[in-house]
């Protein structure tokens, strides 16, 4: 009996093209349908030219459906998939094979296409075993109390990085993801430079949870006083679970965005962690509570058009933050499979729905031989055809045009310390950034670490980084690096680029929002910063009140110590909440829903809570 293990996922809905996204333990075969008003106005047969298939295991196809089309605008068009083979040869409809797939008093899912993007949601950082609540569930909330109205309704969920914790893995989760990897019988693979009693460990005969970190590469220091030591090349605080093979990463997906795999998963069967019981006891809390809400996650996500970008963490914490950690990293075999793992479920899971034109005819070539033959030869390859590409950045054709920035693999390399924190972009992509710009009256910006920060934390980051240790404060962001920063502002400046700027960001845990204008200026360009982070995950609350009123004391926006940062010709104006006490920055767990007027700019900016709260951001004079 044939069965959809993950989705169906909506990832694009334009004027021209849509995507559909999902795994199935079988091979596919069947119709999709499109309908305005219970009248069909499209039916499409799954065939080679519609449907791509890439199969990672003997029992789990991962498909891509692309269709051209010309379907109406600024209403509702509900959708079905029939597949051959579920529950009956003759075929059942996604209601019938999923009845919560659908909102209460809707017998299909459904989508909108606007002309003009009036509303939206977007989050990041979404760690299924933090103990705050699952934000999507607030996401799936909002489009069921908005889903039959078409000018309420969101029409797109941006989701701007760490949709995984490759290298913070609960030991529930990682027991989980090794069951999911037996039954589907995913792909094996041999791992370079490794020991049998090492892969045996890490491949899951004798998984040893929480104890990776002693299997995980090292290179050497260069620390004068440690001269002859080595230190891992993962430096997270909790690699002792890191995922590590392909199976890994295809595993963690299926069990993050649906609850199907989860029905045959006993987690009060996972042996017991003589050294980390409590931690695992824990663990298994959060895990049993996000794995309640998947339906609802399952729901959101076949019902709103979800795009997509990685950040640090959907590969491993240090992900490219200087050109030393990158030495390291990819001249080690070991690292750079682990590496190359990850990106490679990146690209399945996520970012070959963003824009599939992307990738072209030698990215899918290479792809193809390793799904025809998966040895560690093709393997090889085909991650060396991965760390090569570079345009994950894409754009999403709506109105005003968003335009989604890819901040890890076109890195600024610092010249003078290769320890220094590498620049979230290089000379060339900015460049072509700007080009895009030109022209625009207004754009929204996706760049998965905020482009306007906090500045006294900016300030221990930069701190830290003087004092030889960037990797322990994370300190990479956007005034990081010279090159980079200035670039970035300078885009800004230019008198071409669109009048309205909207910044969405995600990666810092807290959220904020902050106004900015170029000092000495009139009509010069309006900027709006707004980051909410995370969907699952959160700052710790008493440090970030600290931060937050330090803050507010010492970089207000009269305050002299403007002059010494490189936004010194830009007034950055902070936003506060009614419901916090007129804080400026807010740590809990919360999904971003933003407002726009006709002109682009925001009308109304708030993070939705999953106990049906929300959080407000406004000025001062409101």
């Amino acid at each position: 009996m044939s069965q959809i293990l993950c989705g169906p996922i909506l990832r694009k809905t334009d004027a021209q093209q849509l995507i559909l996204w999902w795994v199935s333990d079988t091979p596919c075969e069947g119709h999709f349908y499109c309908y305005k008003d219970n009248k069909q106005l499209l039916r499409v047969k799954l065939t080679s030219d519609a449907l791509k298939e890439f199969k990672i295991g003997s029992h789990a196809y991962v498909y891509l459906l692309e269709i051209e089309h010309s379907l109406p605008t600024d209403c509702i068009i509900e959708y079905d998939l029939a597949l051959k083979g579920l529950l009956s040869e003759s075929g059942y409809h996604l209601k019938q094979y999923q009845p919560d797939i659908c909102y209460d008093g809707q017998n299909r899912c459904s989508f909108i296409i606007k002309t003009q993007l009036n509303n939206l949601l977007h989050g990041s950082c979404r760690n299924p075993h933090h103990s705050g609540d699952d934000s999507l569930i607030a996401g799936d909330n909002k489009l069921a109390s908005t889903v039959t109205n078409h000018l309420q309704r969101p029409s797109l969920l941006m989701l701007s990085g760490d949709q995984i914790y490759a290298d913070h893995v609960a030991g529930p989760m990682l027991y989980a993801i090794h069951k999911v990897i037996k039954r589907l019988g995913l792909n094996t693979e041999c791992l370079p430079d490794m020991s049998l009693e090492n892969a045996s460990h890490i491949m899951g005969e004798d998984p040893n949870y929480y104890q990776r970190k002693a299997f995980l590469p090292l290179t050497k220091t260069t620390k004068y006083w440690r001269n002859n030591q080595q230190e891992s090349i993962f430096t997270g605080d909790y690699v002792h679970n890191h995922l590590v093979t392909f199976s890994e990463v295809c595993a963690m997906y299926l069990l993050i965005w649906s609850p199907k795999l989860w029905q045959d998963i006993d987690l009060d069967q996972m042996p017991k962690s003589n050294t980390h019981l409590a931690e695992q006891q824990n663990e298994l809390k959060h895990i049993s509570n996000f794995v309640a809400g998947l339906g609802q996650v399952r729901r959101l996500l076949a019902n709103v058009s979800c795009y997509m970008i990685f950040d640090d963490h959907d590969v491993t914490d240090d992900w490219n933050l200087s050109a030393k950690w990158e030495q390291s990293a990819y001249q080690n075999p070991l690292a750079k499979r682990i590496l190359g793992n990850a990106l490679f479920g990146y690209w399945l899971f996520q970012g070959w729905g963003n824009c599939p034109n992307n990738f072209n005819s030698e990215f899918i070539a290479s792809a193809l031989q390793y799904q025809q033959q998966p040895i560690d030869k093709t393997h090889g390859e085909f991650i060396d055809v991965l760390f090569k590409f570079n345009h994950w950045h894409y754009e999403i054709n709506s109105s005003p045009k968003m335009i989604v920035l890819d901040c890890r693999t076109q890195r600024w390399r610092s010249e003078n310390n290769l320890k220094s924190p590498s620049g979230l972009m290089d000379w060339e992509a900015l460049s072509t950034l700007q080009q895009q710009l030109i022209g625009e009256s207004a754009v929204i910006l996706v760049s998965p670490a905020p482009i306007f920060g906090v500045k006294l934390i900016e300030a221990i980051q930069r701190l830290a980084t003087i004092l030889g240790q960037p990797l322990a404060v994370d300190a990479e962001n956007w005034m990081a690096h010279p090159g980079s920063a200035n670039t970035i502002l300078n885009i800004f400046r230019h008198p071409k680029t669109p009048q309205h700027f909207v910044i969405l960001s995600g990666d810092v845990h807290y959220s904020f929002v902050c106004d900015i204008h170029l000092r000495f200026r009139e009509n010069s360009q309006k900027i709006w910063q707004i980051t909410s982070s995370g969907i699952k995950n959160q700052f710790p609350s008493k440090l970030i009140h600290i931060l937050d009123t330090l803050n507010r004391y010492f970089y207000s926006i009269h305050s002299p110590l403007n002059w010494f940062t490189k936004r010194r010709d830009m007034a950055v104006d902070f936003r506060y909440t009614k419901q916090h006490n007129k804080r400026q920055l807010i740590e809990n767990s919360g999904l971003g829903y933003l407002e726009l007027n006709s002109d682009g700019s925001p009308s109304r900016i708030i993070d939705l809570h999953t106990n049906g709260k929300v959080t407000e951001f406004i000025h001062e004079d409101s």
